[in-house]
């Protein structure tokens, strides 16, 4: 046994150990990493659950806030309708009457309170009415109410003594619809019983400027030292409205709150009244001594770590990616240079021991040795322009060129591949198209885009190449016969090292299609790709247009070429 394969079997065994080697490391270190995430997590979830209780009980205290400042303006206005409604009707209700026949009184003796100290502000006087709850008897005046609207008024009176007296309650407002407010007294006997009601009708405006405006100035909403030191009003908006739902009063503009509460006022014509936090409240308002949590900083730890964890991954992912893509491109630069290889090496050993049997025969290896360096070549230009691009390097300007020559130079040089692979080639070239691009430049493009055509197409197919003017931009397009491209894949062909198996060829270097979208971009074109007629793929480039350049300026530039031959 040679010492070739000794040192053959201790490469491949070194290179076992290394594959092992790295695979252990890998499960290591995915380990470490997954059991770094799960700590990370389970501490990523108490601390949101700290934080989300932390946050729940600071939004049950502002509700709570809230609905604590509504019943302290329904206590408020009970205090102010009492407060409102005692110089005016004390006299009639005030302590307790000495007989249980003890006549209704008139309802002039306090009817000019009331014009004191409850008339609308337009004037209108209130109307004093006297209910006899023993007999139903009712008195009014002065008024100008209709007796109806008198006799509806003592029925809805009786009716919530009825239902709602008691001693202790002091004074109630009544607003039943389609009648006007009032606000009233019981009159007591010695035991308790209620003897009579004596009471003041309302208008809707005294409602609120002498009844709820003095009701949230009567009595601070929240203690002082709870809203540290700032004015209620800037706090809190306070809307009250009627049984009904209709806006009385309020405030300020209406605000939209998640903490608000509500409370209904059930012996002040049941006013609901609804108080909702602003936002300066939110911020400004004292909960109490806030605890010395540290979830600001184990978040930032947590999250610093998620971070590096995330990198870490990505780091790992990137070069198992990178040492996948360079494997396949070493495999398939291997196979596309070997084919070649051998095609060249097989032929010029036919010529040089003199195999060949005839002048054709010769003819025929020497054309194939060339094909096989074209394609040599193609694939050399492909891997030093993708180098070149890498390193920031960009094809220069060409000048103004005629692209249906160099189109069909390319068809033709590339005929005898196309021929080889049992693929038909078909052009329509318009000779009258100009691009400000080089010539080799062109040649690259078009190359590159029959080679992909030619293996994913098939053998046996078609290759239809077009060259036409679309608006201010030439348009060349490359159509195959092959199972085309998905439209997800339709940009992920055009980069780097990516290659769309098919069933007949999964070879090839993968740069040729990025070679192109690189050399179109850089020539201020554009590339797509788009479903065939034929049922394939139809590459398409375009190329801005250029004005042909002066017959007189190309004589001009080539006559020194010709000059320069000569002397040659």
């Amino acid at each position: 046994m040679g010492t070739g394969a000794v040192d053959g079997r201790r490469d491949g065994r070194r290179s076992v150990r290394r594959d092992v080697r790295s695979r252990a490391s890998n499960v290591v270190l995915g380990a470490l990493l997954v059991l770094a995430l799960v700590v990370t997590g389970m501490l990523a979830y108490e601390a949101h659950s700290a934080a989300r209780s932390h946050r729940e009980t600071a939004e049950r205290a502002l509700r709570d806030y809230a609905s604590v400042a509504a019943w302290e303006m329904v206590a408020s206005l009970g205090e102010t309708l009492d407060a409102v409604a005692a110089p005016a009707l004390g006299t009639v209700t005030a302590g307790k009457a000495a007989s249980p026949f003890e006549p209704l009184a008139d309802p002039a003796t306090f009817a000019a309170q009331g014009t004191d100290r409850l008339s609308c502000p337009d004037g209108t006087v209130p109307t004093a009415i006297a209910v006899d709850l023993r007999n139903g008897e009712v008195r009014a005046g002065p008024t100008t109410l209709p007796a109806p609207t008198i006799a509806k008024l003592r029925d809805v009176i009786a009716a919530d003594v009825s239902e709602s007296f008691r001693q202790e309650r002091g004074y109630a407002l009544l607003a039943p619809r389609a009648l006007p407010p009032v606000v009233y007294g019981v009159r007591i006997a010695e035991h308790g019983a209620p003897l009579a009601a004596y009471g003041l009708t309302l208008c809707r405006a005294t409602l609120a400027s002498r009844l709820i405006a003095p009701a949230l100035r009567r009595r601070a909403l929240l203690p002082w030292d709870v809203t540290g030191g700032v004015p209620i009003d800037s706090l809190l908006d306070v809307a009250v409205s009627d049984a009904d739902g209709e806006m009385l009063w309020r405030t300020g503009a209406a605000t939209s709150s998640a903490f608000a509460g509500q409370a209904t006022a059930e012996r002040v014509a049941r006013l609901r009244v609804s108080v909702a936090l602003r936002p300066m409240a939110i911020t400004r308002l004292r909960i109490g001594p806030p605890p010395g949590s540290r979830l600001p900083l184990l978040v930032t730890l947590l999250m610093t770590t998620i971070g590096l964890l995330g990198v870490a991954v990505l780091q790992l992912h990137r070069e198992q990616e990178l040492a996948r893509l360079r494997n396949d491109f070493v495999a398939g630069v291997s196979h596309e240079l070997r084919t070649p290889l051998a095609q060249i090496m097989l032929f010029a050993e036919t010529l040089r021991l003199g195999r060949a049997r005839s002048e054709s025969e010769r003819r025929q290896a020497a054309e194939i040795i060339v094909q096989e360096g074209q394609r040599l070549m193609q694939l050399v230009e492909n891997v030093l322009h993708f180098a070149r691009s890498e390193r920031g390097i960009r094809p220069a300007a060409g000048a103004t060129l005629a692209l249906g020559p160099v189109i069909g130079e390319t068809l033709a040089r590339f005929a005898p591949l196309a021929a080889a692979a049992e693929v038909t080639l078909e052009s329509s070239i318009d000779d009258t198209l100009c691009a400000a691009v080089d010539a080799g430049t062109i040649r690259q493009i078009l190359l590159n885009l029959l080679d992909n055509a030619v293996k994913h197409g098939g053998s046996g197919g078609r290759v239809k190449v077009v060259l036409a003017r679309d608006g201010n931009a030439a348009r060349l397009t490359v159509d195959d016969e092959g199972p085309g491209v998905k439209p997800a894949d339709r940009e992920r062909v055009w980069l780097p090292f990516v290659r769309m198996p098919t069933a007949g060829s999964a070879s090839g270097s993968g740069l040729g299609l990025s070679v192109v979208r690189e050399l179109v971009a850089a020539n201020g074109g554009a590339t797509r790709i788009e479903d065939a007629a034929s049922g394939g793929a139809r590459f398409v480039i375009t190329l801005p247009l250029t004005e042909p350049s002066r017959p007189t300026e190309r004589t001009m530039t080539s006559a020194p070429r010709r000059e320069k031959a000569r002397a040659r």
